[in-house]
């Protein structure tokens, strides 16, 4: 396979033409971190927000040492709120518990559902037990796809004492809700687990029932 050739992939960066720059972006995606990130930092600003929002994505999958201030700085300072969610979003690939504090604050603070979904289930990702008191929070929010990231993230830091408060998603109307708790309770070993996930198994959505099998097999290999 061809080596990526870095100067044209720079130069392409810079075109008037976004597809391009899109194309040049994809690219990077064979080039080490250390080559990428600064070339992916070209087109942090650019004025397309679907390139910007790839550039972001791009920086939570090739790590290096810079990623991780450039990331909590969007996070906290731009404006556009689809931008602020892909940052909360990157940080999750990144694993840095450092990300705790930020990731938290724009939970509490953001104003918009999307950045506060994605900062949950980041905190997931990060797998930092810190994160159980706002993941409970979470689990009474009003938007639905923030109980979901909820139920998911407590299940990523594999928080024990989640069990007694998810179990009451067990009869949620909303399906993806109920497949959400069936997934987290695959890595939340306990006797009440395994008697939710045999109730979901019987769910008359093919996906949630599908969902709690895997979780009870995972259950049964890690109790032997």
């Amino acid at each position: 396979m061809a080596v990526p050739n870095l100067e044209e992939i720079s130069t392409q960066l810079e075109s008037p033409n976004l597809r391009d720059r899109m194309v040049a972006l994809a690219c990077l995606r064979d080039v080490p971190a250390e080559d990428a990130v600064p070339l992916i930092k070209k087109v942090l600003d650019d004025e397309s927000m679907q390139l910007r929002s790839m550039a972001i994505f791009a920086l939570g999958i090739k790590q290096t040492t810079e990623c991780y201030p450039i990331l909590i700085k969007i996070l906290e300072t731009d404006p556009d709120y689809g931008i602020r969610a892909d940052a909360a979003g990157a940080l999750g690939y990144l694993g840095d518990t450092r990300a705790f504090e930020a990731l938290s604050r724009a939970f509490y603070e953001d104003t918009d559902w999307l950045v506060r979904f994605s900062a949950a289930v980041s905190l997931g990702n990060i797998k930092d037990s810190r994160a159980r008191e706002i993941l409970y929070q979470a689990l009474d929010n009003e938007e639905i796809v923030i109980q979901q990231a909820a139920i998911a993230a407590l299940g990523e830091i594999k928080d024990i004492n989640a069990v007694d408060r998810i179990l009451r998603f067990a009869q949620s109307e909303d399906w993806l809700v109920r497949q959400r708790l069936a997934e987290a309770l695959g890595n939340l070993p306990t006797p009440k687990s395994v008697s939710a996930l045999k109730y979901l198994e019987k769910d008359s959505h093919e996906n949630v029932a599908e969902a709690a099998r895997i979780s009870l097999k995972r259950l049964e290999e890690a109790g032997n």
